[in-house]
């Protein structure tokens, strides 16, 4: 049965998918263009199994799917919205000073 998942959830969801390097460099990868794997792990210079472990996360977090393409299968992100949230998403940090932390990032393993 699909459920709504709450605000919370999502949020939850879209941030563990971006605690990684190598996810948000998936999905900005994607956000310009559905890829192979295989592709992708070369342009990202990652191995296949590391990147497959990746895009199964992103997969279970909702943010990409896969759509068979005869023999071989393509990763694109799951809502065409997505693209243009990430670029949203990059330009507000930006504005953040990069050597800026939370005040208690230390105590609370963060930033």
């Amino acid at each position: 049965m699909l459920t709504v998942a709450s605000d919370i959830e999502v949020l939850a969801r879209f941030g563990r998918a971006l605690a990684d390097p190598i996810r948000c460099r998936i999905l900005l990868a994607l956000r310009d263009a559905p890829a192979y794997p295989a592709d992708l792990a070369d342009a990202l210079g990652v191995s296949r199994t590391r990147l497959s472990n990746h895009l199964a996360c992103l997969r279970n977090c909702g943010l990409v799917v896969t759509v068979s393409d005869g023999r071989r299968t393509r990763y694109e992100l799951a809502d065409d919205r997505l693209g243009p949230a990430l670029d949203d998403l990059r330009t507000a940090v930006v504005a953040v000073e990069t050597d800026r932390t939370c005040p208690d990032a230390e105590a609370k393993d963060c930033c």
